[in-house]
């Protein structure tokens, strides 16, 4: 019998794949967590469909998304990046994934990690939603409005209050599957493990 997904889990395999096995995991460890940002922002205009079929791309170019090693990336790297067609080939997006890593490592710093950091804002749990219908989900809630400001104040580029909500639903912050998802259960079990 066929599983009942979120609507939004169709056509390749790829995305029933991420549905079925990230999308809402709550993610604690920095690593991951700078992956989504930085696949967030390079959605931005973009399917995330076409993000996905490039992750590899962008696993390889950006150092295995070590935000370290990014950290340290030149006009050399951007100029490298720029010729390589694995990856979304947008030089203001290239820059800011640079530039993001060299907050993203500040604020690990000044907090002990990122992901501490971010998971503050919703008390490092999960805020558990109970959609019915894909119409319900939102663009945004006040949560990422005020997170995305938070990080703009902070100079993050490419992280408005869509990608941001974007990024908290890849992250598990917030479980937006739809109650009749085989995974809302299942996510929702996740978070009460942590």
């Amino acid at each position: 019998m066929e599983k009942t997904r979120c609507g939004w889990a169709t056509g390749p395999d790829l995305m029933i794949s991420y549905h079925d096995e990230e999308w809402g995991v709550p993610r604690y460890d920095d690593l991951g967590q700078f992956e989504f940002l930085t696949l967030e922002s390079a959605q931005a205009g973009l399917s995330w469909s076409t993000i996905l079929k490039k992750r590899d791309g962008y696993r390889r170019c950006f150092a295995g998304f070590d935000p370290e090693q990014v950290a340290r990336f030149t006009e050399r790297d951007v100029n490298r990046l720029m010729a390589d067609a694995s990856i979304v080939r947008n030089r203001k997006k290239i820059e800011s994934a640079i530039g993001n890593a060299r907050i993203f490592l500040d604020i690990a710093e000044k907090n002990g990690s990122f992901s501490k950091w971010i998971w503050s804002f919703v008390d490092g749990k999960p805020v558990q939603n109970v959609w019915k219908d894909m119409r319900e989900l939102p663009p945004t809630s006040s949560l990422s409005d005020a997170i995305a400001r938070e990080m703009k104040k902070l100079g993050f580029k490419f992280m408005g209050s869509t990608i941001v909500y974007a990024h908290m639903q890849a992250t598990g912050m917030v479980n937006d599957h739809l109650t009749s998802c085989f995974r809302h259960g299942q996510v929702h079990a996740l978070s009460d493990g942590k």
